[in-house]
């Protein structure tokens, strides 16, 4: 696990030759590009992170397929090769931490990784054993980030996760919800807890947490981490049968999954977005939103009028 991410953006693209030759990326895709994705810093913190990271609900709960595991680990060898760091996972999420795991042994990219994980149970004093078996699965020391999964007896894991930050056990804390569900009780914890990071859904759709959420993150110095960026993969699907309007080109978005990445990352609050994938050519599409320019509040507006008119 990376310490300073702001001092290891060389570090990034260093196992790039030995990623390429683990994997079964063709030759192509092994060669990184000049220009990584945008950094976001977390403020008063010494952390700055990619914009754009890597999802595992669903896709990466593939069971032993050992097939389905070395296709995973194509993908986090693209996403590493991109300039990608954060990769978020959960208990809830089937066999998906332990393909992670496996992709970073065989990649041997664990220096690579800025690694989020979830507390899932409602048993408050769980907290820890579930930790160390999530980390066994990722096969690493210790958690960048560690969340409380939708708020699941929040206070009772929260008080574990301060412990542990303290202690050094984990780097940072925060908590999750999606859907749009339970923005509230969020906003109540984001004013009264100590919280590094929130996980929420955000997306030209789903605008709730602008209202609140959003600002308060920036007040608070609080990263936010965007799940659920495409709906997942209904707001692409839905979107695939129309044209991509010729003014998303002012901002260099030859998909709608840019222009919806890029609409979410040009909020101000907004440290990172972790659309999750099976595929090699979209986790690239995917970093490839993370660049400048990003839509000015003008375009922002029209991009959201415009899906939602859709």
């Amino acid at each position: 696990m990376a310490d300073q991410w702001s001092l290891q953006r060389r570090r990034l693209l260093q196992g790039l030759a030995a990623a390429a030759s683990l994997s079964a990326l063709p030759l192509s895709l092994a060669r990184a590009r000049d220009a990584g994705p945008l950094i976001r810093s977390l403020p008063g913190r010494d952390i700055t992170l990619p914009s754009v990271g890597l999802g595992t609900w669903i896709t990466f709960n593939v069971g032993n397929n050992q097939r389905l595991l070395d296709a995973s680990a194509d993908v986090m060898a693209a996403f590493f090769q991109g300039g990608g760091a954060i990769i978020d996972s959960s208990p809830m999420y089937g066999s998906s931490q332990n393909t992670v795991g496996y992709g970073l042994n065989k990649l041997d990219a664990r220096d690579q990784v800025f690694s989020a994980d979830k507390i899932w149970t409602r048993d408050g004093d769980d907290g820890r054993r579930q930790s160390r078996e999530s980390a066994n699965e990722w096969q690493v020391d210790r958690f960048d980030l560690l969340q409380v999964h939708n708020l699941v007896n929040w206070q009772a894991h929260l008080d574990t996760l301060r412990a542990m930050r303290d202690e050094g056990a984990v780097r940072t804390i925060g908590i999750t919800t999606s859907h749009g569900r339970r923005h509230r009780e969020m906003e109540r914890i984001m004013t009264s807890e100590p919280i590094d990071f929130i996980q929420l859904t955000y997306n030209p759709v789903d605008r709730e947490a602008e209202d609140r959420l959003l600002p308060l993150a920036r007040e608070k110095g609080i990263g936010v981490i965007v799940n659920r960026p495409f709906r997942r993969g209904a707001l692409t699907e839905r979107l695939a049968s129309e044209p991509l309007p010729d003014w998303a080109a002012e901002v260099g978005a030859d998909s709608w999954a840019q222009l919806i990445l890029k609409f979410i990352l040009s909020h101000p609050a907004v440290t990172c977005a972790i659309p999750a994938t099976t595929q090699v050519d979209h986790v690239r599409e995917n970093l490839a939103a993370a660049r400048e320019p990003l839509p000015n509040p003008d375009l922002r507006r029209r991009i959201s009028d415009t899906i939602r008119s859709l």
